[in-house]
């Protein structure tokens, strides 16, 4: 069965894992580990990402992370293909999954995603949409764990617009059982929907999830200030949104009510001077380019999760390229019964292999 990550609670069962990956992985590659460095997991295949508005970090971080691990990635235009246009949504998808390994889309409308997700043979990222933001979220948890050792009594604040952002971190958070309060003015509350979910997970994992109108009382011995802007893209009609987050602004005065070893996040773009202040965004206790470099390395960890080679070469390439060996893999007896049935059925568990070969180098 195919895997798709529309919202990031589709991965909840193995959001850590998958966390811990990225770190380690990340870790690896930085010190020039030749295995890390010589993982190919999309080896032979392509990767189409669909873009329907103007992307930075989101374009550049998934050419630069499908290439790492040995994939071709293709950008898609929205004036390149007719998703939409003169052919369905669900034509595209069947067209493309012949073809492709794997489709990322940044959309407007998370209807569409979620029906080329319906519609498609090979696993589809959500890179954002107007409901959901799973590879930030990724990013996000990624980036504090990296800053925080112990998360267990953290508490990470939102203050700004009830926004996809929020949507995902939200759920992040009380995946991971992180407390998360937010702020957000009268009538820009997130879904209730998403909410709920949140709260499923935080009775769970024994965690918190308040709701304020207050930024003051949402970042109150907070240790994580997280902000975004106040008019997303698209928004530019609705000329008196801004004004009504007035009081919402990160500053100095805002984080002076944090703990003292706060750190400040951002999904970027910034919006200097509106949503955050330059002192808060330069300051030495500012994590957002970290974060912004963890979208990498974040997506290359769900990609590697996500998308299992379809072809001979691939396969034997990972295995080539980690040197493991029967005694060293520790999958589960429902994935596979011996090394034999693996190099065989040519399914891969990448997370499970990798993992005991990096744990192995760096300790």
């Amino acid at each position: 069965m195919v895997e798709h990550l529309l919202a990031i609670d589709d991965v909840a069962d193995d959001f850590e894992k998958i966390l811990r990956w990225a770190i380690e992985f990340k870790r690896a590659w930085k010190n020039g580990d030749d295995v890390a460095q010589n993982f190919f997991p999309l080896d032979t295949l392509a990767i189409g990402s669909i873009y329907e508005e103007p992307s930075t970090r989101t374009r550049v971080s998934f050419e630069v992370g499908i290439n790492r691990l040995g994939g071709y990635p293709l950008t898609l235009l929205k004036n390149d293909i007719q998703l939409g246009k003169s052919e369905s949504v669900s034509d595209t998808a069947n067209v493309l999954s012949r073809f492709l390994g794997g489709i990322t889309y940044r959309c407007f409308a998370h209807a569409d995603v979620s029906e080329l997700a319906e519609n498609a043979d090979v696993p589809v990222i959500n890179a954002l949409s107007d409901k959901h933001h799973p590879c930030q979220a990724a990013a996000d948890l990624m980036t504090i764990i990296e800053h925080f050792d112990d998360t267990e009594d953290l508490k990470v604040c939102w203050v700004g617009d009830g926004n996809n952002v929020l949507h995902d971190l939200m759920l992040a958070c009380a995946m991971l059982g992180i407390d998360i309060h937010y702020a957000v003015p009268k009538g820009y509350e997130p879904d209730e929907d998403v909410v709920q979910r949140t709260k499923d997970f935080a009775e769970k994992n024994g965690s918190k999830v308040v709701e304020t109108n207050d930024p003051v009382e949402a970042v109150t011995d907070a240790h994580v200030v997280y902000s975004d802007i106040f008019v997303s893209m698209g928004e530019e009609h609705m000329d008196d949104k801004a004004n009504d987050f007035d009081g919402f602004q990160v500053n100095e005065k805002l984080v002076g009510h944090m703990d003292d070893d706060w750190k400040f996040m951002h999904c970027l773009p910034a919006h200097r001077g509106d949503e955050v202040t330059d002192w808060v965004m330069d300051h030495k206790q500012s994590i957002v380019f970290d974060q912004a470099e963890n979208r990498m390395w974040a997506q290359m960890s769900l990609l590697s999760f996500l998308i299992n080679p379809v072809c001979p070469q691939a396969s034997l390439k990972i295995l080539e390229s980690l040197g493991l060996e029967e005694s060293m893999l520790n999958l589960d007896e429902s994935i596979l019964n011996n090394f034999e049935s693996l190099k065989e059925d040519l399914v891969i568990n990448k997370i499970d292999l990798l993992f005991p070969k990096i744990d192995k180098k760096i300790r």
